[in-house]
């Protein structure tokens, strides 16, 4: 499939200029064992091979992220932890640091998803986890959350006043816009 894309795009484009692919694999024995066929292509400069688990690690944060992709279950957290400070030193800017934590986030969600979401954010500091978008979609879902059960708290200690006035349940119903049942067991709790 990757030689047949490269010759898609070839195609397909219009290049002045020589072409280069590069295949990243997470270990050397994911590699296909076929290769005969594209042997030429394979054995030459045109096509790079990396083996991310053959990669020095600590080289480089992009490296050491891919690292994480494919780091088993039990080392995973703990090279989250690492990367940390890393992003830290390297990224004196609050956004990237922000984007990468989110990241690794990320990474580690879709990579651990029997761990809690508690033990994944107990790697991160506090305001590191307040910095990121899963901690503020979730507080934006809580705030929400609190405003509709605030409203329809609200809706429904009204039904004994509005029954005094004199409307029926349809009529409180439609003008709360509740279901008639919510507002009949509004009513039986009093």
């Amino acid at each position: 499939r990757f030689f047949s894309e490269i010759f898609l795009y070839l195609h397909q484009t219009d290049l002045s200029n020589n072409w280069q692919g590069v295949v990243i694999y997470p270990r050397r024995s994911v590699e296909s064992v076929e290769t005969a066929r594209y042997g030429e292509l394979i054995n030459s400069s045109r096509i790079l091979r990396f083996y991310i688990e053959e990669l020095r690690e600590g080289e480089s944060l992009g490296i050491s992220m891919l690292q994480l992709i494919i780091a088993p279950t039990a080392r995973a957290i703990e090279q989250g932890k690492q990367l940390i400070p890393r992003i830290r030193q390297e990224f004196p800017k609050f956004k990237q640091q922000q984007e990468l934590l989110e990241l690794i986030e990320t990474i580690l969600v879709y990579k651990l998803p029997q761990v809690s979401r508690k033990e994944i954010e107990a790697m991160f500091s506090l305001s590191d986890l307040k910095q990121t978008k899963v901690y503020q979609e979730a507080l934006e879902e809580g705030r929400e959350e609190g405003r509709q059960e605030g409203e329809l708290a609200a809706k429904l200690a009204s039904i004994p006043r509005l029954l005094a006035l004199g409307l029926n349940f349809e009529q409180i119903a439609q003008a709360l816009e509740l279901d008639i049942e919510q507002v009949r067991q509004a009513t039986q709790r009093e």
